[in-house]
């Protein structure tokens, strides 16, 4: 969990397998709570392909469109929710040990995905086999092997259809290894000189290569990477606010407070009460997006508060939308 809180957010994802490193389950498997009344904080990789009906998925608080063959990518500590009744899918989870060994980035596995074509048939053709697999087999050594190498094979497909529509620019792998200091540094520090020490680069070449990949400075990426987790915590938590707050490096509630509202639009108050209220109007609607892959690696297309998850820049939602939450262990 992102939380030590003693009410934390409901976990996703319970589901029977041949191991518990992989499991494949219904999308309904992922809500204990049948009204969906909050957000949830993955605890695996999951990924979530639509096989019926249309709707919405709330991830870390924008709408993404789900229709049959619109596959998700989500990672641990993002927040999601489903508009469950309106769509059926396949969610596959795994923990990090089930791809040791095999070189898989998962930072090239987009968030959002509508596959067609080839790509579509051998996806759903591979996530249906894991499926099956999942069921049938006994845990044993051979299983185990089976169901690491099907997930790989999966896996290294959709980052090969991905390389071959997003060809790398220079400063791609700049901003990538700033991403993953930000990951393990937001909670500590928001200085850009701090990260640029760590990277053994100019501020000026962090925030160059920011600009290019994101069209935001390197001091917004990570003043927006410390409020999403805000969000997260505040919409999926019961932490109190100045906890939340102290957590991320904020020594004064009233400093957190002002920092967030600027971040957001809101007070984290309001932000917090807000979180149960239907999701119509509450967030900005994205067009569907290009293939991009989210908070948890690689760009910021989907999943900064203020921004629509095509990678454009969207006016700053107001508390966090409601509509269908969910409740589970993943």
């Amino acid at each position: 969990m992102v939380s030590t809180d003693p009410s934390p957010a409901p976990s996703i994802g319970t589901a029977s397998s041949v191991t518990d490193e992989i499991a494949t389950f219904a999308l309904a498997d992922l809500a204990g709570d049948p009204g969906w009344r909050r957000p949830v904080i993955v605890e695996r990789e999951l990924l979530i392909l639509t096989t019926r009906g249309h709707g919405d998925a709330e991830l870390d608080f924008h709408l993404l469109p789900c229709r049959p063959g619109t596959l998700l990518r989500v990672g641990p500590g993002q927040v999601l929710r489903c508009a469950g009744p309106q769509f059926d899918a396949t969610v596959v989870a795994w923990d990090p040990e089930a791809l040791r060994g095999f070189d898989v980035d998962l930072a090239t596995t987009a968030t959002w995905r509508q596959l067609a074509g080839e790509d579509e048939d051998a996806v759903i053709s591979e996530v249906s086999q894991l499926a099956v697999d999942c069921r049938r087999h006994p845990d044993g050594p051979a299983a185990r092997a089976l169901l690491r190498h099907q997930l790989a094979v999966l896996l290294l497909r959709l980052a090969v259809a991905h390389a071959d529509r997003s060809p790398a620019r220079p400063e791609d792998e700049t901003f990538h290894r700033f991403r993953r200091e930000v990951e393990h540094g937001y909670p500590h520090t928001r200085r850009v000189e701090d990260y640029a020490g760590e990277l053994g680069c100019s501020v000026r070449t962090l925030t160059r290569a920011c600009l290019a990949v994101t069209g935001r400075s390197a001091k917004q990426v990570i003043d927006e990477r410390v409020a999403l987790q805000a969000g997260r915590l505040l919409a999926a938590t019961d932490q109190p606010i100045a906890q939340i707050g102290r957590g991320l490096g904020f020594s004064e509630p009233t400093n957190f407070g002002r920092f967030f509202t600027r971040e957001v639009g809101v007070s984290p108050g309001a932000f917090r009460a807000a979180r149960d209220q239907p999701a119509a109007g509450r967030v900005v609607r994205p067009r569907p997006p290009a293939e991009s892959t989210g908070a948890n690696g690689g760009r910021f297309r989907a999943g900064i508060p203020g921004e629509s998850a095509n990678g454009g820049h969207a006016t700053k939602p107001g508390p966090p939308a409601g509509g269908p939450g969910g409740t589970g262990r993943a």
